[in-house]
């Protein structure tokens, strides 16, 4: 029984050298693969955990002049002022609101813009309503700012003639706070939905036709072959979107609000990131907006996790 055991414990690290002798085997014939995937790594490596380091100002009074190691070391008290200041649950609810309402409504209207594309028997009518609905996502941010700014003027904006046509007074829509997440929300649907279903219609694509055949003679209308076969077999997709898209929940672009906010919308426009550059940027405060940029990372961090164990349970999709 002793040699047994003994003949086991001896064959496992040979079975571990053998998997990776393989291993080095498979590299050294793909070796020109490894090395394209080389810079990306060393692009994340610098780029990604190597400002890790830098973190640690966080919990400082970070002075260039002494550097990192330098500086005198504050513990919690940079949390401690954000957390107590009077603008805190302002930055906190308008970037939690600003996301949770581009999730809600945002979120599914490139799911539906596939499955209508999906669903048109005219291939050049499909084709050109994919084209019209993706060109927008090429815009610039600038641009599309400069376009909103256009549209909606009080004076000279189609939109308030418009209104005025029909008897309404002018809405100064880019000065008002209850405006803002409204135009945000919009105008981010109106340039990203066509980009971001092309990954649906991809994915559709995909999904057995045998499985539509069986279906339509089952007697299945064609709003039941929707709801019964292209969501479920969609369903492993929209799952993964919908995690990576928590996993950065509290992250808004801050130039698009940057360039359309102002002193009488700053109440719903006001959010961390635009924050962290306005104080940290431009005024110096870099520790203080170190603590704020973590904390705001840690709650991605949390949801990220917590989002993708529940997937896992329920969808048994997952990121791991």
């Amino acid at each position: 029984m002793k040699s047994v055991q003994a003949d086991a414990t001896a064959a496992l690290p040979r079975s571990h050298t053998g998997r990776g002798n393989r291993l080095l085997r498979q590299m050294g014939k793909r070796y020109d693969l490894y090395l394209m995937l080389l810079l990306p790594m060393v692009w994340y490596l610098v780029f990604h955990y190597g400002p890790l380091y830098g973190l640690q100002i966080a919990f400082k009074n970070f002075n260039p002049a002494k550097g990192i190691v330098g500086s005198s070391w504050e513990g919690f008290a940079h949390f401690e002022r954000f957390f107590d200041s009077y603008y805190f649950w302002r930055l906190l609810w308008n970037t939690v609101s600003i996301n949770l309402f581009s999730l809600l409504i945002a979120f599914p209207i490139p799911i539906l813009l596939a499955l209508i594309i999906s669903e048109i028997r005219s291939k050049t009518f499909s084709k050109w309503l994919q084209n019209i609905t993706y060109i927008p996502h090429f815009i610039s941010v600038v641009v599309m700012v400069g376009i909103l700014t256009v549209f909606l003027s009080p004076k000279t904006g189609p939109v308030n003639i418009l209104i005025e046509a029909f008897g309404g007074t002018p809405i100064r829509f880019l000065e008002e706070a209850g405006w803002f997440k409204t135009i945000f929300i919009g105008s981010n649907i109106w340039q990203n939905m066509g980009w971001q279903s092309i990954i649906y219609i991809a994915a559709l694509s995909g999904v057995n036709p045998q499985l539509y055949e069986a279906a339509k003679m089952d007697g299945a209308t064609r709003l039941r072959r929707i709801w019964h076969v292209s969501l479920p077999g969609i369903v492993p997709v929209i799952v993964i979107l919908l995690i990576l898209d928590i996993g950065h929940f509290m992250n808004i672009g801050f130039e698009k609000i940057l360039l359309l906010q102002n002193n009488l919308n700053l109440e719903s426009s006001d959010v961390i990131s635009t924050f962290v550059y306005t104080t940290g940027i431009l005024k110096g405060e870099y520790s203080y907006t170190a603590a704020i940029g973590l904390f705001n990372s840690v709650i991605n961090l949390m949801l990220l996790l917590l989002v993708n164990r529940f997937a896992r349970k329920t969808a048994e999709t997952s990121l791991w």
